[in-house]
């Protein structure tokens, strides 16, 4: 058994992040006040595959990495976060359960967002994550499925974290899921696929809900999920390039407290005081007597159902709210400390079904088989990025001119600081090195 503090080391010197979200670096979770780990294998967003198909491939490689984390945290047991609708993967990890007598399965339904860590939590364990807190707090630590595998690599082939497997679909001549290094452009990733469809092709990084849009110069990072590729004049890209000014004059015309934002918000059926119908409400007349209302905009988990399927005046809470919470941070307003109400009894009849969700949203036609395709990648040149994970940026170790090798440390995790380092993607010479990222060509 791999005791702790050196499980900690390997984790975090292998730059290992969160794969599937906002980069958490997976050191900062390994802690002894977990008592449940929790594999993320909901894989909510429409149209993505890749955590689904790693953990069919490598189910036994991922429970066996889960089971040594738990041993050396101390955990009671493991839960296989996975949906029901995902019979194969389901599948490959029942084969393997009997080697680990303290991992367990738990089925998902086939809704969104099931992903979401306080939903996935209350769905598999019946807790309640407190507004504002994180997992640990309720004795959770949720891990996603790609983020162990890099764990299981950096434990057991000592290789740190290089490459990034990206479910490349939409637009595309032949959808797949691609292990590319790190570093690559979008336009590049997406020649993996046989090119684009369409003229003048839009770029959504992630998925549909919570993606965002980008350019073809766009790099990919230890965070990246997918790249959609959708015409100009698609549903989603019309809902991503609102203006905020207009959205706002939009929702001051037409919000009619209808309340459907709210009466779908999952963190809301949980109990958190979230309601968006009534920061629409005060945002659009001006009020600030209910300052709660405003504060209450931290508790928002950004899943944007409320603008890309709730509202049926097509109406933007999530990205107001978001904007108002982003201007509360920069004036120094922390959250409450409010403790949550109960669970909504209605809850588990306003959970939004996938198919419902996908079809709203123009995205059956794209809902196809991208098979998996580990293939080595040969890319000529790469652009590794000094912060692709929450907190300080790595600090370059490499100068213009060095010789390096795949998997070779350029970067080194900031002191005293939540960081990660970054490492080669490929072989080659260093072109460029700034604080942002270093230029890496091949020979």
């Amino acid at each position: 058994m791999i005791e702790i503090n050196e499980l900690i080391g390997v984790v975090k010197d292998s730059g290992v992040c969160g794969a599937g979200g906002a980069g958490f670096p997976s050191y900062g979770k390994i802690d002894v006040r977990a008592k449940t780990i929790i594999l993320n294998c909901a894989e909510c967003e429409p149209l993505l595959r890749l955590h689904r198909q790693v953990l069919e491939k490598y189910p036994y490689e991922i429970l066996s990495t889960l089971y040594q984390m738990a041993l050396s945290i101390g955990c009671d047991q493991v839960i296989i976060g996975v949906k029901e609708a995902y019979k194969h993967t389901v599948e490959a990890v029942h084969a393997h359960l009997r080697s680990f007598p303290i991992i367990s399965i738990g089925l998902l339904p086939e809704v969104y967002p099931a992903g979401d860590e306080v939903v996935l939590i209350h769905e598999l364990t019946g807790k309640v994550v407190p507004p504002g807190s994180i997992p640990i707090q309720v004795g959770v630590a949720v891990f996603n499925v790609e983020t162990v595998f890099n764990i299981y690599q950096a434990l057991n082939m000592k290789r740190p974290v290089t490459h990034k497997f990206v479910t490349i679909t939409g637009e595309v001549k032949a959808p797949c899921t691609r292990y590319v290094p790190l570093g690559m452009t979008v336009e590049s990733v997406v020649a993996l696929a046989g090119g684009v469809t369409v003229e003048n092709p839009v770029y959504l990084l992630g998925g549909p809900m919570t993606g965002n849009l980008g350019g073809k110069d766009d790099l990919i990072t230890k965070t990246s999920n997918a790249i959609i590729v959708l015409p100009e004049n698609h549903l989603v890209v019309q809902k991503k390039r609102r203006n905020t000014q207009i959205s706002m004059k939009r929702a001051m015309a037409s919000c009619c407290q209808c309340e459907m934002c709210t009466d779908l918000c999952p963190r809301n059926l949980l109990g958190h005081p979230i309601q968006p119908h009534l920061f629409m409400r005060a945002a659009t007349s001006g009020s600030t007597q209910d300052v709660g209302t405003f504060l209450n905009t931290f508790f928002c988990c950004s899943c944007g159902l409320c603008e890309m399927y709730s509202c049926n005046q097509d109406l933007t809470p999530r990205t107001l709210i978001t904007e108002y919470k982003g201007g509360l941070r920069a004036n120094g307003v922390k959250p409450p400390k409010v403790e949550p109400a109960p669970v909504k009894k209605a809850r588990s009849l306003r959970r939004v079904p996938i198919s419902r969700l996908r079809a709203r949203l123009g995205l059956d036609i794209y809902n196809v088989k991208a098979p998996l395709d580990e293939s080595y990648i040969i890319a000529d040149h790469v652009r590794i990025k000094t912060s692709q994970h929450i907190g300080a940026p790595a600090v370059p170790i490499v100068k213009a001119g060095d010789l390096v090798k795949e998997g070779q440390k350029i970067g080194e995790a900031a002191e005293n600081a939540l960081s990660l380092p970054v490492h080669a993607s490929i072989d080659g010479v260093v072109t460029s090195v700034s604080a942002q990222e270093i230029e890496i060509k091949t020979r």
